[in-house]
């Protein structure tokens, strides 16, 4: 749970660490902090600062939160259980910046991930829906509204989905 800068001091501990213990003739212990090494530079590729990007975001800190999802070069690398929270935020981000274009594309991706549990995934396709409401498009806001339906557990879930549905009939 490092932003890139933490990485990257850790890997130079890690790198120095090994070179003082090839130095010592200490090669086990050179052996372990190279694999450490290695190890910081998997979780950098594979889930890089989305963790930390999520802590912000649930206080509804988002510039701190695009700040550190736009450390992430290529998205595509993550790990499938990042990935999906990862293009969320990035959709949530993109709705509070008023850009639907750019939200339905990253709740496009979020719902093919893994994600959360059912409800989670609910909401993704509630917020689906809510796009294709504002372009009125009645057939795709219908589809959404349908799938969400079917992963909807909460009550605030189903209550949202209800509202939408009254609001697919005035189309």
């Amino acid at each position: 749970m490092y932003n890139n800068k933490g990485r990257y001091a850790l890997m130079a501990v890690f790198a120095l660490a090994g070179l003082v213990c090839i130095f010592y003739n200490q090669y086990q212990l050179a052996a372990v902090s190279l694999l450490l090494f290695a190890f910081v530079i998997w979780s950098h590729f594979k889930h890089s600062s989305v963790l930390m990007a999520s802590k912000h975001f649930k206080n509804n800190e988002f510039e701190k939160t695009k700040a550190l999802l736009a450390e992430v070069s290529k998205p595509e690398r993550l790990a499938k259980s990042r990935r999906g929270y990862y293009e969320y935020m990035q959709g949530k981000i993109a709705m509070h910046e008023k850009n639907t274009d750019k939200a339905e594309y990253h709740f496009q991706l979020a719902s093919r991930f893994p994600f959360g549990g059912k409800n989670e995934k609910s909401y993704v396709l509630i917020y689906l829906a809510t796009i294709a409401l504002q372009k009125e498009d009645r057939e795709r806001a219908e589809a959404y509204t349908k799938l969400a339906k079917e992963l909807a557990e909460t009550q605030r879930s189903k209550d949202i989905i209800a509202k939408i549905e009254k609001e697919i009939g005035k189309i």
